[in-house]
């Protein structure tokens, strides 16, 4: 019997039982902004039974790297994370950052591995989605189908998006664009939006940015100087969030 054959009962079933189930998903801080947001509740039954959530992933243990089958998309669940890739000359480029309700690892659905390296940047932990077992139960959930091909299509805008970062903009308005895109991502999982922490380091930023770490360093100076931010280690508030829009070009 295949996998796909024994799959239909235990969707079943779990559908017959969803009335008794505790659904770990609904009584999670991020579930709206998660992938279950918009699933009917037999539905959503059957995606939490697939879903493994993972504890205690220390500050720069890897998620998975490159050399890892790919085997599962992530989403995190608390903490941050950073992606990198290596170049041909041995360099590392950070390719991303992301934080609570924000999947990792979309970039290898169409490939054997995984695309980069996944590196705690602080105390983490995540929910893994076996992607053998999601595609299954995807061609029965359309909904599911649905949801996931959103999250891509999020993907591909905010790499669009970050080409355009890297490619017109000033050192200025890259971290000004930068700051505000943080700022935004927090608010959506009810955090301040003018005061957070910036886990990643300022080598980090550069890198993402495509910057050196002096001049991030010399634009953050100046918008302190200019009233927009106050920095105190690695804690940031930032003052005048209008301002610091326009700034972004």
């Amino acid at each position: 019997m295949s996998q796909s054959d024994t799959l239909t009962p235990l969707i079943v079933d779990l559908a017959k039982r969803e009335k008794k189930h505790q659904v770990v998903c609904e009584a999670c801080a991020l579930y709206r902004l998660c992938l279950p947001l918009g699933l009917h509740r037999d539905d959503l039954v059957v995606l939490d039974q697939l879903v493994k959530r993972r504890q205690s992933y220390k500050r720069k243990q890897d998620l998975f790297t490159t050399n890892d089958t790919f085997s599962a998309l992530y989403v995190v669940r608390s903490g941050s994370f950073k992606t990198t890739i290596s170049t041909s000359n041995g360099r590392e480029q950070v390719t991303g950052f992301y934080f609570p309700g924000e999947f990792i690892g979309l970039d290898a659905i169409h490939m054997p591995s995984y695309q980069s390296n996944a590196i705690a940047l602080e105390s983490s932990s995540v929910c893994a989605l076996p992607f053998d077992n999601l595609q299954q139960v995807g061609e029965r959930l359309p909904r599911l189908q649905i949801q996931l091909l959103t999250r891509l299509s999020r993907e591909l805008a905010g790499d669009k998006s970050f080409m355009l970062l890297l490619g017109k903009k000033t050192a200025e308005e890259k971290l000004a664009t930068y700051l505000i895109s943080l700022s935004k991502r927090f608010q959506d999982r009810g955090f301040s939006a003018q005061d957070f922490r910036l886990t990643m380091s300022r080598n980090d930023i550069a890198n993402h940015l495509g910057l050196a770490v002096e001049t991030i360093s010399r634009v953050l100076t100046k918008f302190q100087g200019l009233g927009l931010v106050v920095i105190n280690g690695k804690d940031i508030s930032l003052k005048d969030i209008t301002k610091m829009e326009a700034l972004c070009g």
